[in-house]
C-alpha cells in the first residue's frame, strides 16, 4: 500500500510530459546537469580560491574603465 507500482509511475511521467513539455524538461535537465557539473568543478578547484581573485584584480588594473557585468539571456 506504501510504494507505487511501474503503472503508477508510467502516469505521473505522463502527466508531468503533459503539463511542462519536452522542450522545458529538456532544458530544466541541462540546466541541472551544468549546475551539478559547475559544483563538481568547484569542488575540484576548491583547495586554490585566491587565484581567481588575483586574475580578476589584474585585468582591472589593466584597464580601469573596463565595466564588470553578467550577461543574462532571456529564455
Amino acid at each position: 500500500m506504501g510504494s507505487f507500482s511501474v503503472w503508477h509511475w508510467l502516469i505521473v511521467l505522463v502527466i508531468v510530459l503533459l503539463v511542462f513539455g519536452t522542450k522545458k524538461l529538456k532544458n530544466i535537465g541541462s540546466d541541472l546537469g551544468g549546475a551539478v557539473k559547475g559544483f563538481k568543478d568547484g569542488m575540484k578547484d576548491g583547495s586554490s580560491p585566491a587565484e581567481p581573485s588575483q586574475q580578476v584584480t589584474a585585468n582591472k588594473a589593466a584597464d580601469p574603465h573596463t565595466v564588470d557585468v553578467e550577461a543574462k539571456t532571456k529564455s
